[in-house]
């Protein structure tokens, strides 16, 4: 048997996304920049998933590009737009809780003269609108915050936010990484006052290496390379039209069921925190239970045993979670996200992420509950002996 519960970090792909991958590489060769048939062929179809991103935001068809990913997302936006705008000043926001993807940016535009505030955030993980309002000065040009949190699954207050920063000046340009939220929970660009948002396509069981920004019309971006002008020029070099295809057919499978799984999950997510809650002592979640979190992610302390060891105990079982971020769990440095939170460093290095998604069941949950409760009783019987 195997169970996986590592969704945060990607997802397996959808039949269908696989389907359509195959039919690009079998049929729908052509290069989309081509004038001949077989590129309007392509061309025609990536259009059509444009679209239905738009759609599913709220925006433009124009205003949706496609990229490599949510990192690349990230980089093209943040470095772009802080680059297009310096001539009206040189301070950024985020805070300090954002994935590895954004935090690394900011700081090497630190490097190159930016000033950076990162807001701190609450013991449980969420950041005040009104500390960060306080933070803005006439020399803010883009804040940039994520949706939801990928260790902690926390839901940051977006819309709130996005009015805040309109509030102070509709000149500064409000950046969302919305790879954990795309798709899972209700986002929408114009409600929100958002101006440039980050999606992932492996998260919501597309492959891996494509992604999607949203930028708004009359919104100023550096491009990062200089190409053949693919993308409107903002993201060049020849699509991957095999894997827009595919994220496509898994932005129509998500928010075809979007209300029908996100129950789904909660349900199993809940399931899971009780019976371990329920029959494993000392036990201790990073966050909370209730709506300010996602449904698809929870974090929990295992006191006394050490995540990475429970982690591959787990994994002979054939059960597959997370200590954290994959983009910086293989670093073996202790998450920054935790640490921000206010945990102490032997909470932090007992803390397991469980993600989820469509695919997993009540029954999986109790086969779960059921190992780690073993796991934990050998391993703490082992170190009290040490």
């Amino acid at each position: 048997m195997e169970i996986y519960l590592d969704n945060a970090a990607t997802t397996k792909p959808r039949e269908e996304v696989v389907e359509a991958n195959v039919r690009v590489f079998s049929e729908l060769f052509g290069n989309p920049s081509s004038l001949h048939r077989k590129g309007v062929e392509i061309e025609k179809e990536i259009k059509k998933v444009r679209k239905n991103v738009a759609t599913s935001l709220g925006c433009a068809d124009s205003e949706v590009y496609f990229t490599s990913g949510g990192t690349e997302s990230n980089n093209i936006s943040i470095q772009g737009i802080a680059k297009a705008y310096l001539k009206n000043g040189n301070h950024l926001i985020t805070t300090n809780i954002e994935h590895p993807s954004v935090l690394n940016v900011f700081r090497k535009l630190e490097n190159e003269g930016f000033k950076v505030s990162y807001i701190d955030v609450d013991k449980n993980g969420s950041v005040s609108p009104s500390q960060l309002y306080e933070a803005i000065t006439d020399k803010t040009i883009l804040i940039s915050i994520m949706h939801v949190n990928n260790e902690t699954g926390r839901i940051l207050p977006i819309k709130e936010i996005g009015r805040k920063i309109k509030k102070a000046s509709p000149r500064i340009v409000f950046h969302v990484d919305a790879t954990q939220s795309y798709g899972k929970l209700n986002l929408d660009v114009e409600n929100f006052l958002i101006d440039s948002l980050s999606i992932s396509g492996h998260k919501i069981h597309a492959t891996k290496g494509v992604g999607a920004l949203y930028v708004r019309k009359g919104v100023k971006v550096s491009p990062l390379y200089a190409g053949g002008g693919q993308e409107s020029g903002l993201r060049v070099g020849t699509e991957n039209a095999s894997a827009i295809l595919g994220l496509g057919e898994a932005v129509k499978a998500c928010f075809s069921n979007q209300h029908i799984t996100r129950a789904h999950v909660k349900i199993v997510k809940e399931h899971l925190f009780d019976g371990i809650k329920n029959t494993i002592s000392t036990t201790v979640i990073n966050g909370s239970i209730d709506d300010s979190f996602s449904p698809y992610i929870i974090n929990i302390a295992f006191l006394g045993v050490k995540a990475e060891v429970l982690l591959h105990s787990l994994e002979q079982d054939g059960i597959y979670v997370s200590t954290g971020s994959a983009c910086s769990s293989t670093n073996n440095m202790q998450s920054h996200v935790l640490k921000a939170m206010g945990l102490k460093r032997l909470q932090i290095e007992s803390s397991l992420r469980f993600s989820f998604s469509r695919d997993n069941t009540i029954e999986e949950m109790d086969y779960v509950i059921e190992r780690i409760k073993k796991h934990v009783y050998d391993i703490r019987k082992i170190v009290k002996r040490i």
